[in-house]
């Protein structure tokens, strides 16, 4: 068996990087299942480490490319699985979020441990741990109350969840050789380990020892480690010298002794089987796993600890003692009380090492290794593919609940913090007329009530903008003062693409002829336009009016003229290399290919037929990269003959993709283009290049789209919108590819499906 591992490595000093290595050794050396180790490990910020001949790439925390290395490294290295050290800190991105897309990218079983369990994440962590559970084929935690976690919080299968305790090294010394060695003879030793910072409760341990001193004046407590790296990135030694400084206040230089070292495991076993009584005494209770408490029970020490969750179970049956947090008294109580009874205190040292024994690294190497055989002898079930590209079941329910908390009796709110409107930023004409877009829809397909009571608002919103010659301003403040004279072009094309959907769709006459009357006021601006996605959108909205008014020659020549110049546009910039209206791919792309799938629905023109399957080809095989959506990002976009910029991708571009895609289902009934659509609009959902969901199944948002360090979690109204005109759209679609399959169907199949109710 070969495996690969992901996480920090010795020489990094990392208690994470410490478990990776003794696992591996221990499943290495494990019967003869084990054959080879590969290590792939994590660097921090830039620093160089010597690393063993078993690490065979590096991955630099916050370079995004090593991730995408290491997983094409590991994929064709021969490795039969992948097993991950999972703790938040270590990878790069907003809350780890890198890591993501290098598992997604795996072609082999991954197995991840579970270093940290949040029971109160934040939006990123959670849904970051829930997208690396789903991606696992195990998930191994350190304690029942970690897989209660999993289950309640993140949603986690139970049969998905492995329970397998922190190892420890199988070293032991002479209790009393070792006090030699120390000069601890006429001592008795209390000892705290591992990084230092200002959650591990120190500064409790100090505070209880003039309690403690007056019956017990042989008393010693050692500080055995360093400040943590982050710590000291961050706050340099603050929180060692605050502990200094105590130590001087309550006069203690003589019982306490701060040594800022890292040791190795066999320094650290020495000491341990020196000491009488370990202390943990954490700050709080949110800590599913510690190390340093496992290593204390492995050698067989005395406990005494604060009830934090792993503590709290790992000394349950009388193993250890509890104190409760920051309680200096309590503390005092507890070790006077053991100190003066050797033989409770021998009594609990002898649970203590008899249960040590079950943790000890071999017997924890078996238990992976099993568990890893096991994932790998699992024949996984045959997946029928079904017929239909759609699965409408992975959609969440529809909802308008955002769009109402951003909408006010004026218009839509532009902007939002995370998913409150930012009434700072006011309005603007874009997202009002994409949201009477988006409500049109959603009452022709739904017959939404809350969409017909939304409609008003923001047909109401585009007329107020509209200037006498029929174009229209664009930002409106929260106070209701004018913000520009002139939108932008891209402005009013959006705005007449829902006004010319809207007249083809229009719930009621008054409606209508509000919408009418202001389309037709702006259409002597038509000609004017000049930029391209101004024209695309523009002519999208012409299409939606010609459908229902066949017979206005005079809109047909608009349409045919405007068509026209985006053929021009990509017969002077187009290439055998580079099929495209300009000479980069940049913002909203899928909109120029769609908007001539629009005309040639209504012109019946040959060019333009050839010219949108040409160029929505070319976007295709830029966008769609290893079975998902990689949208040009927004951030420096696709010059060509450049590199193509990642970031920062948006939700618009996804929803005209979505769109592009259907429009081509309609014209072809080609099925490749109902899968192309329902991959564009699963990048709302997670499958991207980041691998997480912009939907916010909490607000019922959508994120404003993700830059380099992760999600941008604004639900800004362009976010929102796109995403709900994207999911109308994927049901409009998944119907249209019902009714084709019907129109295929054999007379019998078709008069059994007419008689179906509707649940």
């Amino acid at each position: 068996m070969k495996l690969a591992y992901i996480g920090t490595y010795p020489p990094r000093e990392c208690g994470i990087g410490t478990f990776t290595q003794n696992l591996a050794h221990a499943m290495l050396k494990h019967g003869d299942e084990m054959n080879e180790i590969m290590v792939f490990a994590m660097n921090d910020y830039e620093q160089e480490y010597h690393y063993p001949p078993e690490v065979k790439l590096t991955i630099g925390q916050e370079q995004q490319t090593d991730y995408l290395e290491a997983a094409n490294f590991i994929n064709l290295s021969g490795a039969d699985a992948c097993i991950l050290e999972h703790e938040f800190g270590i990878y790069g991105g907003q809350s780890g979020v890198y890591i993501l897309p290098l598992l997604h990218r795996l072609s082999i079983p991954i197995i991840t441990t579970l270093h940290t369990i949040l029971d109160t994440p934040s939006y990123t962590e959670k849904a970051i741990l829930k997208e690396i559970c789903k991606m696992s084929d195990k998930v191994v935690v350190m304690s029942r109350k970690a897989v209660k976690f999993l289950i309640d919080i993140y949603d986690v299968s139970e049969y998905k969840i492995a329970l397998i305790e922190h190892g420890v090294p199988d070293i032991h010394f002479d209790k009393e050789q070792s006090r030699k060695e120390y000069r601890l003879n006429t001592k008795k030793l209390l000892l705290t380990f591992g990084f230092i910072g200002r959650n591990k409760g120190i500064e409790t341990v100090i505070k209880a020892l003039p309690k403690l001193i007056k019956e017990h004046p042989e008393v010693l407590y050692i500080v055995l480690g360093k400040t943590h790296p982050n710590v000291l990135r961050h706050d340099g030694e603050e929180y060692r010298n605050y502990l200094q400084v105590l130590i001087k206040k309550l006069k203690l230089g003589d019982h306490v002794l701060l040594l800022n070292e890292f040791i190795d495991e066999t320094e650290l076993f020495k000491y341990l089987s020196a000491c009488d009584i370990y202390i943990t005494p954490y700050l709080n209770e949110a800590q599913i796993t510690s190390g340093t408490l496992s290593y204390a029970m492995g050698s067989g020490c005395v406990v005494v600890s604060t009830p934090y969750w792993h503590a709290a179970e790992l000394l349950a049956g009388d193993k250890g003692r509890l104190f409760d947090f920051k309680d200096s008294d309590g503390l005092a109580l507890v070790l006077n009380e053991l100190l003066d009874n050797p033989d409770i205190l021998n009594e609990i040292q002898k649970k203590a090492a008899a249960y040590g024994q079950n943790l000890i690294w071999p017997k924890i190497g078996a238990s992976y290794t099993k568990l890893i055989s096991n994932v790998l002898a699992y024949e996984k079930p045959l997946v029928i593919k079904k017929k239909n590209a759609i699965d409408p079941l992975l959609l969440p329910p529809f909802s308008l609940v955002h769009i109402k908390r951003l909408t006010d009796d004026t218009g839509i709110i532009q902007h939002a913090k995370f998913g409150i409107p930012n009434l700072k930023e006011g309005y603007c004409l874009d997202d009002n007329a994409r949201a009477l877009l988006m409500v049109c829809m959603s009452y022709k397909q739904k017959k939404d009530v809350q969409a017909l009571e939304l409609m008003p608002i923001y047909l109401s919103y585009i007329h107020y903008m509209q200037n006498d010659d029929g174009s229209f301003r664009n930002f409106l403040s929260f106070n209701r003062n004018f913000l520009d004279e002139m939108g932008s072009e891209d402005s009013f094309g959006r705005t007449i693409w829902a006004l010319g959907y809207l007249l083809g769709n229009a719930p009621n006459d008054a409606y209508y002829q509000t919408g009418k009357l202001v389309f037709f006021d702006a259409a002597p601006n038509f000609e004017k336009l000049s930029s391209i996605r101004g024209i695309a959108n523009t002519i999208i909205g012409i299409c939606y009016y010609l459908k229902t008014n066949p017979n206005d020659d005079d809109m047909k020549q608009s349409l045919q003229r405007l068509s026209n110049t985006l053929i021009n546009h990509y017969d002077q910039n187009q290439s055998d290399e580079w099929e495209w209206f300009e000479t980069l791919l940049a913002y909203d792309n899928a909109i120029l290919p769609l908007a001539l799938l629009h005309a040639v629905q209504i012109l019946e023109d040959e060019k333009i037929r050839k010219v949108a399957f040409t160029t929505m080809k070319f976007l295709t095989e830029h966008t769609m990269q290893d079975g998902h959506l990689s949208i040009i990002g927004n951030k420096d976009w696709y010059i060509k003959n450049q590199v193509r910029s990642m970031f920062a991708q948006q939700p618009l571009d996804a929803q005209a993709m979505v769109l592009m895609y259907h429009q081509a289902f309609l014209i072809t009934g080609n099925p490749s283009y109902l899968k192309k659509l329902f991959t564009s609009f699963t990048w709302f959902l997670g499958e991207n290049d980041m691998r997480m969901s912009l939907y916010d199944f909490e607000t019922k948002g959508c994120c404003d789209g993700f830059e380099d360090y992760g999600v941008n979690r604004n639900q800004g109204a362009e976010s929102s919108l796109a995403y709900l005109i994207s999911h109308l759209t994927v049901l409009q679609a998944y119907e249209a590819s019902f009714q084709s399959n019907v129109s295929k169907s054999s007379p019998s199949v078709k008069q059994n499906l007419s008689g179906l109710q509707p649940v």
